[in-house]
């Protein structure tokens, strides 16, 4: 399944079985938890999961507390919000505030940053969702690059990132959201899932970010699709360290959890730490057996990477 074409339809699930009080018993200490995760577990960084890839048979309410159960106080979404009514906001955020839960990032705008012709359109789509993550307090925007243009030179659609990206910029310039910096996040896709997408691999995607030259403009590190696209991943992590944003994480083949293929995981989080990464670390993965047992053990394996580097 591809999380670029995946949009939850949850308007009327919202309301589901548990209310708020169910929630508040269930998790106990609420928001505290988000505030002090890396104070609790010493991990510089922030452990977080992108919905798409898990419980996607349950409501949305249920999804957040399965997170929750498996130890995780930071969610990403893709768009899961399209068609809430302001009713089903303040229900969301009455729930993942119970459950201790930040919605750090948010992604699926349909428009690419290497397309000439999708860049006004791009804009209009940020100016759209900024309020939005106002309301459901997420500071971050996964932007991606769209596919190559038919015969458009190379370096027409490199230029057209860095053009487009300062425009986005202009827009989140010295925006803050519930106390964090508005964020783009730039994300490469392996060749293997679209062959046709222009942004394959992380060293042009630094070089796009370190040439936009905005402090807002950040990389999206996604381990998975770069082991596909080219490997080398711990030498590509130290040179994007000054400029990386977020970090997603699945294991190659399939996608699924740390542990399972070549990626060596232990070695990733450690690294990690080594550099004073600070920023969120997402578990993006399809579980192979039982999703809140893997979901916990992914966060197990980072915590024990850290504490032994």
């Amino acid at each position: 399944m591809n999380r670029r074409a995946f949009v939850q339809t949850v308007a009327g699930t919202v309301a589901g079985a548990y209310g708020v009080g169910h929630i508040s018993k269930l998790v106990g200490e609420g928001p505290a938890l988000a505030a002090n995760e890396s104070e609790k577990t010493g991990v510089p960084f922030k452990l977080s999961v992108m919905l798409w890839t898990v419980f996607t048979n349950l409501p949305f309410e249920q999804r957040l507390e399965k997170v929750a159960e498996a130890g995780y106080r930071n969610v990403e979404l893709v768009g899961e919000y399209d068609g809430w009514t302001d009713a089903d906001f303040r229900r969301v955020n009455a729930m993942r505030k119970q459950f201790g839960i930040n919605f750090d990032c948010t992604a699926g705008l349909k428009h690419g940053v290497s397309i000439p012709g999708h860049r006004q359109p791009l804009l209009d789509e940020i100016r759209h969702v900024l309020p939005i993550m106002e309301q459901i307090d997420c500071p971050n925007l996964i932007l991606l690059s769209g596919d190559q243009v038919q015969e458009m030179p190379r370096e027409v659609q490199h230029q057209c990132c860095i053009d487009t990206l300062k425009g986005a910029a202009d827009l989140v310039q010295g925006k803050s959201i519930n106390g964090e910096p508005v964020r783009l996040l730039l994300e490469t896709i392996d060749p293997e899932e679209n062959p046709r997408y222009f942004l394959t691999g992380i060293s042009e995607a630094l070089e796009i970010v370190e040439a936009t030259g905005h402090p807002q403009v950040r990389l999206l590190y996604d381990l998975y699709h770069e082991q596909i696209a080219a490997g080398n991943l711990i030498e590509k992590l130290e040179k994007s360290i000054p400029h990386l944003g977020l970090v997603h994480i699945a294991d190659v083949p399939g996608r699924h959890e740390p542990g399972t293929g070549e990626i060596n995981y232990q070695n990733i989080f450690r690294k990690l730490a080594e550099l004073n990464y600070t920023g969120v670390v997402a578990m993006e993965f399809h579980p192979s057996g039982d999703a809140v047992a893997q979901l916990r053990s992914a966060r197990e394996m980072a915590l024990r990477a850290f504490r032994r580097r």
